[in-house]
């Protein structure tokens, strides 16, 4: 049996195989209120034969909405509306996690809540953009405020109470995104956090966020069903890290002592190159499940899996073009060509019209 379709334990579930789905970012919640819709339910129930599905990013506040049209978990509305997609998802024999998402300096004024700065550990501006409605196109991101110490502990609730609404809302776990620049990435690495505080400077200091943050949702789910996301070499959003081998696995470390069932490591992200010395590093700190991210196919997959270097991989666009992904890697089916035109916004088209394999197991319970 190829590796990716071994049997996985994680925690309390059994996945059925190791190939994962990526969170993906789509931009096609109900507006205004950033709900999930019926139209999220069918695509997320056609990607159900995923060993694991993690969802797209999920604002767990106002105050952590970085793009227009991404969905919350900070209301009762969105809360009934993934409701809806993890009824599907069940109801197709699937299983999903909900991503833990605060997007920190990313964002814009005309996103936040009374039309605030954003907030991040350090008054420093990113270069990136975001888009602010359907119609706005790209802008620039504003400039963000630091975080006073004692709002500090108020995030943390953020975090504990979005635990909260998804376990309100059927999800069977969920992941921390401590990646790609976004706001517990920021506190974490070097180049981000100038603060002096007890959140800043030293190693200790720099990881104390994500530490807090992982034992308050692991207080909600219990940490055999929580897992955490990092980019340890990504420079997406402007990130640098002085050191990110020493950063990153004491990091693994604390997140492996307390529990966390998985690590989901973003090998290669917009651009970035997989550097195998530093993720061998976060590998042997970690004593979790380790979930691969980052340009796989199915034979480097296979490969990966095989070779000890990681439990499972995730993959995000063949997963948007291709419904039936682990199907079409088991039998080294072609695979659909995604759409990029239809990734961010939209409806169905390029979201819930990709073609299955004819007769696959997919299909007929699709």
């Amino acid at each position: 049996m190829q590796p990716l379709f071994q049997p996985l334990p994680l925690g309390p579930l059994t996945l059925p195989n190791r190939v994962l789905m990526a969170p993906l970012t789509r931009a096609r919640s109900v507006q205004p209120g950033d709900v999930p819709q019926a139209m999220n339910a069918t695509h997320y129930a056609q990607r159900a034969s995923a060993g694991l599905i993690i969802s797209e990013a999920t604002q767990i506040s106002g105050q952590g909405k970085g793009y227009a049209m991404t969905p919350g978990i900070h209301s009762a509305e969105q809360v009934t509306g993934w409701r809806l997609v993890t009824d599907a998802v069940h109801a197709a024999g699937g299983r999903i996690f909900c991503q833990l998402w605060h997007v920190g300096r990313i964002s814009h004024v005309d996103l936040q809540p009374g039309g605030a700065a954003p907030v991040a550990p350090s008054a420093i501006r990113s270069s990136t953009q975001t888009y602010t409605s359907a119609e706005s196109g790209l802008v620039d991101v504003s400039m963000p405020r630091a975080l006073e110490t004692d709002e500090i502990s108020g995030i943390v609730e953020q975090y504990r109470a979005a635990a909260i609404n998804a376990k309100d809302a059927g999800f069977d776990g969920v992941e921390i995104h401590g990646a790609n620049g976004y706001l517990l990435d920021q506190f974490t690495r070097t180049g981000t956090n100038l603060r002096t505080d007890r959140y800043g400077g030293s190693l200790e200091n720099r990881l104390r966020l994500p530490v807090e943050v992982a034992q308050a949702v692991a207080g909600v789910w219990g940490a055999d069903r929580v897992g955490y996301r990092i980019a340890p070499t990504g420079t997406f959003n402007d990130m640098s890290d002085e050191n990110p081998t020493e950063t990153f696995t004491a990091l693994a470390a604390r997140l492996g002592a307390m529990g966390l069932v998985y690590l989901h490591v973003a090998e290669a992200f917009a651009g970035s190159v997989r550097d195998e010395a530093v993720m061998g590093a976060i590998r042997g700190a970690f004593p979790g499940v380790y979930i691969a991210n980052g340009g796989y196919t199915g034979e480097s997959a296979n490969e990966r899996i095989e070779s000890g270097r990681a439990d499972a991989v995730a993959f995000g666009e063949l997963f948007i073009a291709n419904p039936d992904l682990p199907e079409r890697l088991r039998l080294g089916a072609p695979l659909n060509e995604p759409d990029r035109e239809t990734f961010y916004g939209g409806d169905e088209r390029g979201y819930n019209d990709y073609p299955f394999l004819e007769g696959s197991r997919a299909a007929v319970g699709s």
